[in-house]
């Protein structure tokens, strides 16, 4: 019998059999991607003697058109209810309209870590010689930073008068039909991060923790959020966890946590992918930086997410990639960033065996050089499905 998802008194979640999960299709290719995904959830499930009973609700243009409404309230109600869901892309138009909805949707139930876990799976084409390499979960700020939204139009009454308070107050001097955005970056929220960083280092066995910053520039805000990170180190973890000033780069048994300026970053996962493990990062680095690290491990299209918050049990799983409208309907598009998002929501629910089985059948797919357009056109050999027919290969092989 179906039942919903609940939090024990401890803080652990407590998943049914058969639990309630509320969905949002997605927009675009949404229509192709999410049943796609859905036929591959339920195989593995079913396999281990479980099965979901799915809830939809709607976000995005579907939403739009039957609610007028883009995010009705019964949407956050239900995510709130019942602990975990999942999402297909949806809509954000860029320089105007309505604001992202994935980031209304982290910001409402303040969901602070966007989980990102980047690696490769045989047989995914790459661009780079050795994307086997690439084997890192990067913990990105999800609520401050500037996706807070806090910013003010140019040439508005509104971005006049902080002008003009910035420059009487402060004695900022800002060029005239100027944008204003502002940056908030808190102890609380950088710590609260960094916390679920280190212990999913340490739970998963990881070797590091690295902090990746622009403190060399923003020293109040990014250089902030490096320093608080290495407090907490040395305040809640210091008998399982050293920062690299404390141990001269040498931690012993214990959790290395180390940090690096962005910038550079963006340089060494790509020149030395081995040397990060688990990264911890401001929002807007963190969003850089998780695309850039799926291009070398096969494109976003295959990249995983989830916005968890480890306090309150509540986690949203989504696909990290775009609508792409032009495709929507022709079951052309690889559903594999919604298929890993479920894997990391099995994981998360701690179906941990289906999870391994979807991977599983994943990769043997691709070897098999059954894969959908994006694949086949970078492989020699292989042997183009649509998206449907993809999920179908994966479910004949768990």
């Amino acid at each position: 019998m179906a039942q919903p998802i609940t939090m024990s008194p401890d803080g652990a979640l407590q998943v049914p059999d058969e639990p309630i999960i509320p969905f949002i299709e997605g927009d675009g290719t949404g229509v192709d991607i999410w049943p796609a995904a859905r036929l591959v959830f339920d195989a593995a499930a079913a396999k281990q003697g479980k099965k979901i009973a799915w809830k939809e609700v709607l976000a995005g243009e579907k939403a739009f058109k039957e609610t007028g409404d883009w995010l009705p309230d019964k949407t956050v109600e239900a995510f709130r209810e019942h602990l975990i869901g999942i999402k297909g892309p949806l809509t954000t138009p860029i320089g105007g309209g309505i604001r992202s909805l994935n980031v209304a949707l982290r910001l409402i139930l303040d969901l602070y870590v966007c989980l990102r876990p980047v690696r490769w799976f045989t047989g995914v084409p790459s661009p780079v010689r050795h994307p086997e390499k690439v084997d890192m979960v990067i913990f990105r700020e999800n609520t401050e930073d500037v996706y807070a939204g806090l910013e003010v139009q140019a040439g508005t009454p509104e971005a006049d008068r902080l002008s003009a308070f910035l420059h009487d107050e402060l004695g900022w001097e800002i060029r005239p039909q100027s944008g204003i955005g502002i940056k908030p970056i808190s102890e609380f929220g950088s710590k609260r991060l960094v916390r679920a960083a280190i212990e999913y280092a340490l739970s998963h066995e990881r070797e590091s923790v690295t902090l990746v910053h622009k403190g060399n520039i923003q020293k109040f805000t990014e250089g902030a959020f490096r320093n608080w990170g290495y407090d907490l180190v040395r305040d809640e973890f210091s008998d399982v966890a050293v920062g690299w000033d404390d141990c001269d780069g040498k931690p012993g048994s214990k959790l290395l946590v180390k940090d690096t300026i962005a910038d550079i970053t963006l340089q060494q996962v790509l020149t030395r992918p081995e040397d990060f493990d688990v990264i911890a990062t401001t929002n807007l680095n963190g969003d850089y930086l998780s695309d850039a690290l799926a291009a070398q491990v096969g494109g976003i299209g295959i990249a995983p997410g989830g916005n968890i918050n480890y306090v309150t049990g509540h986690g949203v799983f989504e696909a990290t990639h775009g609508t792409a409208p032009k495709y929507a309907g022709q079951d052309k598009v690889n559903p594999g960033s919604v298929i890993l998002s479920g894997v990391l929501m099995f994981e998360h629910l701690g179906w941990g065996d289906a999870a391994a089985d979807i991977v599983r059948a994943l990769e043997a797919t691709i070897a098999d050089k059954i894969v959908t357009y994006d694949f086949a056109r970078l492989m020699d050999g292989a042997t183009e499905v649509k998206c449907s027919e993809f999920a179908a290969a994966i479910v004949d092989r768990l």
